[in-house]
């Protein structure tokens, strides 16, 4: 059983192949080592190049494994890289993170991951990238408290909100637009 995704992702590589169809994703140019996305090539509906895309991600699921990233969190990174890729100056893209619920634990630093689940956070680099991007995170309050992650634990660059509920409020009302998965 544990051999069926090997199997499907050969035969996938061997048909993209036989098809003329072989492309690898890619990370990059904004975030090196996360957020690997396909290239589209001549895609008909065309990505606007200099309009700003100001959008905002709901973050509030993690894996229930502490030595797994958090594929919500790389959304974020797929989403510059791949307008990066597309063409779209950094300077036209806004990303904010706003964090809660299971994904609390995803924001503490290193040490505190440790003490907590025996591993490093493997979200602290992938993090960090971001805030190197520009991108804001904002932690919910009320999660802090309600989950036990205090401000002492987040990792710098965090910023703390009254709850998840009023900053995805406020993001909005600055015309960011929500993406929830």
């Amino acid at each position: 059983m544990g051999s069926k995704p090997l199997y499907y992702t050969l035969l996938f590589s061997l048909l993209s192949y036989s098809f003329g169809i072989a492309q690898t994703k890619e990370t990059g140019p904004v975030i090196k080592d996360f957020g690997a996305v396909w290239m589209i090539d001549d895609p008909d509906y065309k990505t606007s190049l200099d309009s700003p895309l100001k959008v905002v991600f709901d973050i509030m699921n993690s894996p229930e494994s502490p030595d797994k990233l958090n594929a919500s969190i790389e959304t974020a990174a797929r989403f510059l890289n791949m307008h990066a890729q597309a063409g779209v100056p950094l300077e036209n893209l806004r990303v904010a993170l706003v964090v809660h619920n299971k994904a609390s634990k995803d924001i503490i630093t290193n040490a505190a991951y440790l003490k907590r689940y025996g591993v490093n956070n493997p979200n602290e680099k992938m993090i960090m990238a971001l805030f190197d991007a520009g991108a804001e995170i904002i932690f919910c309050g009320q999660s802090s408290l309600s989950r036990g992650f205090p401000r002492s634990e987040t990792l710098e660059g965090v910023q703390f909100g009254l709850s998840a509920m009023t900053a995805l409020i406020q993001l909005q009302n600055k015309g960011y637009r929500l993406i929830k998965f």
